[in-house]
């Protein structure tokens, strides 16, 4: 079952049967197969990425990158994988679909952060191609413009007190 001991008996306290958790614990798996299987899909058949990630060796606010695959497992909640670029690779810690245009990778070593990629420039900020704008993210809290935090329940929250 996807929920750990003490979720469980706190979610058995507020009422729910074994039944029940189990049902819920299998749509958490099914929706986290989804969501790797719709990034998956997102970088499936484009040979360049742009994304918001700095590195030292670029000037770009957006820069530009060669993706040679993107593979990645489920277990329970945890999306994981690989990020293989042109010339570098990065494992894959987490990750989510932001809209049709854009996604989030929660990257690991050598880069330790969230990455959005889309495949257009013009839909990591500013104007897009029809005149409107995109979402700006606060990376620090992950707040976009309506005030919510939109991180998975598995990103940290970088809250102390959350901890």
């Amino acid at each position: 079952m996807h929920f750990d001991r003490r979720t469980q008996r706190a979610l058995g306290e507020a009422g729910l049967s074994t039944d029940e958790l189990r049902a819920i614990s299998e749509r958490v798996v099914a929706a986290t197969q989804d969501e790797a299987d719709r990034l998956e899909a997102f970088f499936e058949g484009l040979d360049t990425v742009y994304s918001d990630m700095e590195q030292a060796h670029s000037t770009s606010a957006f820069p530009e990158h060669a993706v040679a695959y993107l593979d990645l497992y489920t277990h329970a909640d945890d999306i994981r994988g690989y990020l293989r670029f042109s010339s570098w690779g990065v494992p894959v810690e987490g990750g989510r679909v932001l809209s049709a245009d854009v996604v989030e990778l929660s990257l690991g070593p050598t880069v330790n952060g969230r990455v959005r990629f889309a495949a257009d420039r013009a839909a990591l900020g500013g104007e897009t191609a029809d005149g409107g704008t995109t979402i700006e993210r606060d990376e620090g809290t992950g707040d976009d413009r309506d005030g919510n935090d939109d991180r998975t329940a598995s990103e940290p929250s970088g809250d102390a007190d959350a901890r």
